[in-house]
């Protein structure tokens, strides 16, 4: 389990971290999101212990990362894969943080095995592409057997099969009864993996709920609706807003697919498709954090629109 209570950081003006509380619990995934800038690295950097806060606390396990006395057995962590050694072997590696926990060889070659290392254990990392890099970091972050997992961005650089092999570890893991916060920009991935969500947006907690839950809240279901009388329709829901769709269908919001077929059946309207239509992760989160980006790209550039000129 992973608490945090007003949980604060700040350098100099800036407060990157802004009395934070939740709490991460086990026999779940929990996803870690927020736009860039939004204080995740820092707020995980401080789980950990390599940033220490301004003022609050965080603890994992019921300790403080630094009161445990063999932390590669209680949490398994994965930052940034690119801080190894770039000369050593993927085995050496992960046999020289072994030794500082007396962790046996077993154990190291059980997660060489797991992470699908073992043809490339003997390789110096330095030649490593992304994704091994980053199966190697989950192969170190998962060699103390650990009671709690935090993986920032674990997927990047994976091919299709590593990105389905990560969210089957992590669900298993999760299933244990181990706690997992995952951290991540692809929300396709975190909707198919999470149970529960905690959003931040510059230093505070925005949402903290399971995903269905998050989803359901956010407002944008829609309604998808076919009709030869659009007009009459229209005329029999004057409170629903509704957008024409390429294909010539419409999007009806703030109403119900039940209350829509009442009232084109009152009105002799002929409905040729009607489909509830609900958010989805990413248009939850887009919804919640449109305020809250930090860093925001700006327009398409004019030479790009409508081809070259």
């Amino acid at each position: 389990m992973i608490e945090a209570r007003a949980l604060t950081k700040r350098y100099g003006s800036k407060t990157a971290v802004d009395r934070v509380d939740f709490t991460v619990q086990p026999g779940k995934v929990t996803g870690f999101l927020g736009p860039n800038g939004a204080g995740k690295s820092t707020t995980m950097r401080m789980i950990v212990g390599l940033d220490k806060p301004t003022s609050g606390s965080v603890t994992v396990n019921g300790k403080r990362y630094a009161e445990h006395r063999s932390p590669l057995r209680e949490v398994g962590v994965l930052l940034d894969a690119k801080a190894v050694h770039t000369g050593r072997s993927a085995y050496h590696h992960l046999l020289a943080q072994a030794a500082t926990h007396g962790i046996a060889k077993r154990r190291v070659e059980e997660v060489i095995a797991l992470t699908g290392l073992d043809k490339v254990a003997r390789k110096r990392v330095g030649g490593f592409s992304l994704g091994m890099g980053q199966r190697l970091g989950i192969a170190a972050a998962l060699l103390g057997d650990p009671k709690t997992l935090i993986l920032d961005e674990p997927v990047n650089g994976l091919d299709p099969e590593g990105v389905t092999w990560v969210r089957m570890l992590v669900r298993s893991l999760a299933a244990e009864g181990r706690t997992v916060l995952l951290s991540s920009h692809l929300m396709s991935e975190m909707a198919l993996t999470a149970d529960h969500i905690i959003v931040l947006g510059r230093g505070q907690v925005l949402a903290d709920a399971p995903v269905q839950d998050f989803i359901a809240g956010s407002g944008t279901a829609t309604v998808r609706v076919r009709t030869p009388r659009p007009d009459l329709l229209a005329a029999a829901l004057p409170g629903a807003p509704g957008t024409q769709l390429p294909d010539g269908a419409i999007s009806l919001s703030g109403v119900t697919a039940e209350q829509i077929g009442e009232a084109a059946a009152s009105a002799g309207v002929v409905l040729h498709e009607l489909t509830p239509v609900s958010s989805s992760l990413e248009e939850a989160y887009m919804t919640l954090t449109q305020d809250e980006v930090e860093y925001r790209a700006g327009g398409v550039p004019a030479s790009t629109q409508g081809g070259a000129r």
